[in-house]
């Protein structure tokens, strides 16, 4: 298993997704579907890229990864979302969406993987 990349995704992926609602938040874009929306297409192709970086074939390689990536986005959400929100975050259900985006999303990435194929005559 790549521990390194475990922990480098995983902060990124909440990196991501950290700046890109400051960044809503910032300019009063939080109310809506939109907004929503915006968030989880951006949590998708963040998660799409890293399960990607892997270079595995199978779900099946990508799962503890994505695991461990849903656990560091938790663990981090405690250490910097908590203190400022409180421990309601987690009635939030979009929460929790969020958190099973991180650790489902990736198990597709061997779909959207282009296929080379090369002419052998």
């Amino acid at each position: 298993m790549k521990y390194a990349s475990m922990l480098g995704w995983g902060i990124v992926i909440y990196a991501v997704m950290y700046l890109a609602w400051s960044g809503l938040v910032l300019y009063g874009f939080t109310a809506g579907f939109l907004p929503r929306m915006l968030a989880i297409i951006i949590l998708i192709v963040t998660a799409t890229i890293a399960a990607h970086s892997l270079k595995f074939s199978s779900w099946k390689d990508i799962l503890p990864h994505s695991i461990g990536w849903a656990i560091i986005v938790i663990l981090l959400d405690m250490v910097f979302s908590v203190p400022y929100s409180g421990w309601q975050l987690y009635a939030d259900w979009n929460v929790w969406v969020g958190y099973a985006l991180v650790a489902g999303v990736p198990l597709l990435a061997p779909l959207t993987k282009r296929r080379v194929h090369v002419d052998t005559e």
